[in-house]
């Protein structure tokens, strides 16, 4: 099942989003059969990131909040607040 992950960081947290990032992305790619989709939504006046969103294609809620959970920029405690929500593929879905 598709879920979509929404992640707001906290004001003033882009040093905790840059110092984690790498670690991040790692997290990412060592997950890629779950993760099919991420990156961070921009701020329009800076362009600067102000929050990650995510596509997973995982078995159920708990496997999203479980997988989730381990990824550093979460451990860091950058998300001010979290959404996930089953979230269908209409357009652009991959071959399989």
């Amino acid at each position: 099942m598709h879920m979509m992950f929404i992640g707001r960081d906290k004001p003033g947290q882009l040093g905790v989003r840059t110092a984690n990032r790498e670690a991040h992305l790692a997290y990412l790619a060592t997950h890629g059969a779950e993760i099919k989709v991420a990156g961070p939504y921009l701020d329009e006046a800076t362009g600067e990131p102000r929050g990650s969103l995510l596509i997973l294609d995982v078995a159920s809620l708990d496997a999203a909040n479980a997988l989730l959970a381990e990824d550093p920029y979460a451990r860091a405690g950058l998300f001010e607040t979290t959404e996930i929500r089953p979230w269908r593929w209409v357009i652009g879905v991959p071959k399989s």
